[in-house]
């Protein structure tokens, strides 16, 4: 839809609250509530965002639904983003920080743990143990031999690859397993994560024994230590709130208070599955005793009575409510079980573990407290708590490379950095385009094996970024992207450069992913340059002159060695002698 569609048809909406939909065919883009149907929906002829300027420009209608209060609104918004997840809503990302077990959407599924399963997967978690949920992922596939690879490798092969080799998978890309049979081994597989422990503690049990029998002590003694994890698989903290037999709703409560402000985190299962986490933030003014003269702060146990009060006043109650302390109105906590709600303060087990977790989600800073919460205000995202970083470094366009860093919540995620040889040449924006290009096909084809960031940031200017712009364009890959200009320090967004304040704490977040991605840059290329130095200039007869020439002339250490005798002397300075030592020594 262009502006003009988007103003006619808003000039048709009621002036009511309600809730409305862009929709692209059968498939809803975007959900929004309004106060006033028809002035919210004007406004996107005008969008701020690019990525909403996007989604406007996909959209070929608009659909709207009127309701009787601003709350009914809200309600209604809410229950169709958890529906029809649209793609182009910030939906509630915490549990990125957890991992997850996916089974995919295949017709033979793969195996993986991730932060973010893929449309369609069969998800289990999260869970808090990144360790333990490796080693079970590890038995499961020594067992059940399921793939791990991505549907781009699966696809096409005509021979099986390591993993058959090491006894992890059974090969069905190329038959060597019945397809039934596969489906048999998921099946057992996704019995244990339902909650059935003996789908893989009983075989390991076995092989263990028969180790011990064969007094293969270390085989046996591993295969000890993978048998614990998994039988303390389901007992630990964090997995669920319960056996995925009890069909619950159950809530999990924790506030925390600095100064005349509270954060309460709400942990949410439905059949023993965490599947979702709000955090919500109160005004908590210091508060007067009737004996006291001075104020005094508020209490967590305060705050969860106000909160208990007007956060279930207008939504449907859960079976039970797990708190980190009882509310200091008992009136609030009579209300809820006359409603029907089992009350609980859990003090050892499974329920108490995630009243912790509960607990470290509330006390965690966010919005604008912190800077991931500021910079996604700032850019008008979701918070991006995952950010990658990208920067070229080149010497007059020879030993091209780039960086690709992480930051998680704020910090460096050394262990996703990334970095890639490019094309030798003298072209920024052309090696920016092809750095980008280069880790949104692997996003796009699930060849990279991280969760998709949650903002990319471009070491440049406007060329740089128009360049990041084109090669995520070509690629289909949808994920925001801003750069950051060393010059004047100016954050450059689609619509155009910012100046934000020497002081903020979300351009400070900014300045330390650009300068580690420039700093991972210049190492890789420093060792690259290293490198083509080395062995060119060891060769008698080729100087720093003579070594560039060759570089020009076949770009790169690797077409050099590749090169022939005709095809290194059509090179100025270089003899037959010359070549002859270049391919002896390369």
């Amino acid at each position: 839809m262009d502006a003009d569609a988007v103003r006619t048809r808003a000039a048709d909406l009621p002036t009511e609250p309600g809730v409305y939909q862009f929709r692209a065919g059968d498939t809803t883009l975007y959900v929004g509530k309004a106060v006033d149907l028809r002035d919210r929906v004007r406004s996107y002829a005008d969008p701020r965002s690019g990525r909403i300027r996007g989604m406007v420009g996909r959209a070929d209608r608009i659909e709207f639904a009127v309701t009787d209060t601003e709350t009914q609104a809200l309600l209604l918004e809410a229950n169709l983003i958890k529906r029809l997840q649209p793609r182009y809503n910030v939906r509630l990302k915490d549990d990125k920080s957890y991992p997850l077990v996916a089974f995919s959407d295949h017709e033979v599924p793969r195996i993986e743990v991730t932060r973010d399963p893929a449309e369609g997967a069969v998800a289990y978690g999260p869970f808090t143990n990144m360790g333990r949920v490796e080693t079970v992922v590890k038995a499961i596939r020594d067992e059940y031999q399921l793939r791990g690879c991505s549907d781009h490798k699966y696809a096409g092969r005509d021979r099986p690859c390591l993993d058959y080799e090491m006894g992890i998978c059974s090969a069905p890309c190329t038959g060597e397993i019945d397809p039934a049979a596969y489906a048999e081994d998921v099946a057992a597989a996704r019995r244990f994560f339902e909650g059935e422990t003996g789908a893989l503690a009983d075989p390991i049990r076995r092989r263990m024994e028969a180790a011990a029998e064969n007094a293969e002590f270390e085989r046996a003694a591993n295969l000890r230590d993978r048998l614990a994890a998994v039988e303390a698989f389901h007992g630990e903290g964090g997995e669920a709130v319960s056996d995925r037999s009890d069909d619950r709703t159950v809530d999990v409560l924790a506030a925390a208070v600095e100064g005349d402000t509270a954060r309460v985190a709400r942990l949410h299962s439905e059949r023993g599955q965490l599947v979702d986490r709000t955090r919500h933030r109160l005004d908590a003014p210091a508060r007067k005793d009737a004996a006291d003269t001075d104020a005094t702060p508020n209490t967590p146990a305060a705050v969860l009575s106000a909160f208990l009060t007007q956060y279930y006043a207008e939504r449907e109650f859960p079976d039970a409510v797990l708190l980190a302390e009882r509310p200091a109105d008992a009136d609030v906590t009579e209300w809820l079980e006359r409603e029907g709600v089992a009350v609980r303060v859990p003090g050892a087990g499974r329920e108490a573990k995630l009243v912790e977790l509960a607990l470290k989600n509330a006390r965690k800073r966010g919005g604008r407290d912190d800077p991931v919460g500021a910079l996604g205000d700032r850019l008008g995202i979701a918070p991006p708590t995952r950010i990658e970083g990208f920067d070229v470094s080149h010497a007059s366009g020879t030993a091209v490379v780039g960086s690709d860093v992480c930051f998680v919540d704020g910090s460096a995620e050394t262990a996703d950095y990334r970095r890639k040889k490019l094309t030798d040449r003298n072209d920024d924006y052309a090696n920016m385009r092809e750095l980008i290009r280069w880790r949104a096909d692997r996003a796009v084809e699930g060849r990279d094996d991280r969760p998709d960031p949650d903002l990319l940031l471009i070491d440049g200017g406007e060329g740089q970024l128009g360049a990041a712009r084109d090669a995520l364009e070509i690629a289909g890959w949808e994920v925001p992207v801003v750069a950051l200009a060393k010059a004047d320090e100016l954050v450059v967004t689609p619509d155009g450069p910012l100046r934000w304040a020497d002081d903020a704490p979300e351009l400070h977040l900014l300045q330390r992913v650009r300068d580690e991605a420039h700093r991972f840059a210049v190492q890789y290329h420093q060792t690259v340059r290293d490198e083509v130095k080395t062995v060119l200039d060891d060769v008698p007869g080729v100087g720093p002159e003579t070594r560039t020439r060759l570089l020009r002339r076949f770009g790169s250490v690797e077409n050099v060695r590749g090169a022939s005798v005709d095809d290194l002397t059509d090179v100025d300075g270089i003899g037959e002698t010359t070549a002859e030592r270049l391919r002896t020594r390369l």
